[in-house]
């Protein structure tokens, strides 16, 4: 017997509503940058380059998944593609933190890995995490370029970014889910084409 008077899903479609509405901005404002995104990591695995992804918290766990995508696959078989969170080792994650500070458990990881025709991407919904901004400045340094994806209005992240993606939301939750969706579609493409 059902005694669901529709008010109880009313908040559930509210939020798909919501979430189809911040895709629809996401592709009417940001579609020249999420291509520039896809050149840029085209570009990478063309030359060998490797795809290193940080993020703290949700982001974390959408850099862990993302670099999942490319070394095992998306949706078809091919080639494993170079890739690396940098949020996935905890004992170097402990020993960083507890000698030099969080702030620099990615910074520490860009200058010790990263090498030159590689790519950082970061994703951070408030583009301000101390963290992701040093290792944007390491890769840097390095002459590594820097995707990063965000929300809000960037942070500092994206004046440290060659390329900032910012979802046009200021709901966390919101901005993780379209950087996911961004990163499937660049991975579906990038799996087309090479």
């Amino acid at each position: 017997m059902n005694t669901n008077d529709g008010t109880a899903v009313a908040p559930l479609l509210g939020a798909l509503r919501e979430l189809a509405a911040t895709a629809e901005r996401t592709a009417n404002r940001l579609e020249a940058q999420i291509e520039q995104a896809l050149a840029m990591v085209q570009a990478t695995i063309s030359r060998g380059g490797t795809l290193l992804f940080c993020g703290n918290g949700g982001s974390a766990a959408d850099a862990q998944h993302m670099a999942t995508e490319y070394v095992v696959r998306y949706m078809r078989n091919r080639r494993a593609y170079p890739a690396i969170a940098l949020t996935t080792d905890s004992s170097l994650l402990t020993a960083t933190g507890n000698d030099f500070g969080f702030d620099h458990i990615f910074e520490r990881q860009v200058e010790a890995l990263g090498k030159a025709g590689d790519l950082l991407i970061i994703h951070s919904t408030s583009g301000n995490s101390p963290n992701v901004l040093l290792a944007a400045d390491a890769a840097r340094a390095k002459g590594i370029p820097v995707l990063a994806l965000s929300a809000k209005d960037g942070g500092a992240l994206k004046e440290r970014a060659d390329l900032c993606i910012v979802v046009p939301t200021t709901r966390t939750d919101r901005a993780q889910e379209i950087h996911l969706c961004i990163q499937h579609a660049i991975c579906d493409a990038i799996e087309a084409t090479l």
